[in-house]
C-alpha cells in the first residue's frame, strides 16, 4: 500500500497496490502491521457499510466526542464519492482545515482519517457504497457534528446537495471549543 499525505496531519490518502492478471486484480486494502509503520491508527473494532441510492446524496459531517474519538478508514466499494475530512482538534496545526478527495470504486483509493476529525462525503454516482473500518464502536452518546456548508470551514463540494437527512441540514454553526 502506499500511503500519501494530505494537508491535515493524520488525515491520508491510501492506495492499494494492484496485482492484475487475466482474470481481474488482487490487492491487499488492510494490512495492521503497514498502517502502524505509516503511524496509523491500526485498530478495528467496527466495520459499516453505507449505501446511497442518489447521485449527490450527502452524510456527514459527523464525528464522536473525546473519549470516544474514532479513526477511520472510508472506501468506496461501488459508484464515486467526494470525501472530505475537517480538522477539529484545536491542538492542530491545521485546525478547521478541510480536505476532499474523489474515491471511486474503480480505483480503490482510501481515505484514513484521524481521530477528532469530522468525516463527510457526497455521493458522485447513483448506488454509491461506502465502507469504513472503525477505531471505535459507535458510541450514541458521544456523536455530533458540522453542517456541510457552514462558513466555519468553507468546504467547496462539487455540486449542491440533494439529497440528505434532516439531522445534517440542523447541525448548528460550529463554535470553537474554549481554551
Amino acid at each position: 500500500m502506499q500511503f500519501e499525505p494530505t494537508g491535515i496531519a493524520g488525515v491520508v490518502l491510501v492506495r492499494p497496490e494492484r496485482h492484475a492478471d487475466a482474470r481481474g486484480y488482487f490487492a491487499r486494502t488492510w494490512c495492521q502491521d503497514e498502517f502502524a509503520a505509516a503511524g496509523l491508527n491500526p485498530r478495528v473494532v467496527q466495520r459499516n457499510v453505507s449505501f446511497n441510492q442518489a447521485a449527490a446524496t450527502l452524510r456527514g459531517l459527523h464525528y464522536q466526542r473525546p473519549p470516544h474519538a474514532e479513526a477511520k478508514v472510508v472506501t468506496c466499494i461501488s459508484g464515486a464519492i467526494f470525501d472530505v475530512a475537517v480538522d477539529l482538534r484545536p491542538d492542530s496545526p491545521t485546525y478547521r482545515r478541510w480536505v476532499g478527495a474523489e474515491l471511486r470504486a474503480a480505483s480503490g483509493t482510501m481515505l484514513y482519517i484521524a481521530a477528532g476529525c469530522a468525516h463527510g462525503f457526497l455521493t458522485l454516482e447513483p448506488e454509491s457504497t461506502v465502507e469504513y473500518l472503525m477505531s471505535a464502536v459507535f458510541e450514541p452518546t458521544a456523536a455530533a457534528g458540522v453542517r456541510w456548508d457552514d462558513p466555519a470551514f468553507g468546504i467547496r463540494w462539487p455540486c449542491p446537495p440533494r439529497v440528505m437527512a434532516e439531522r445534517d441540514r440542523a447541525w448548528p454553526d460550529f463554535v470553537a471549543e474554549p481554551a
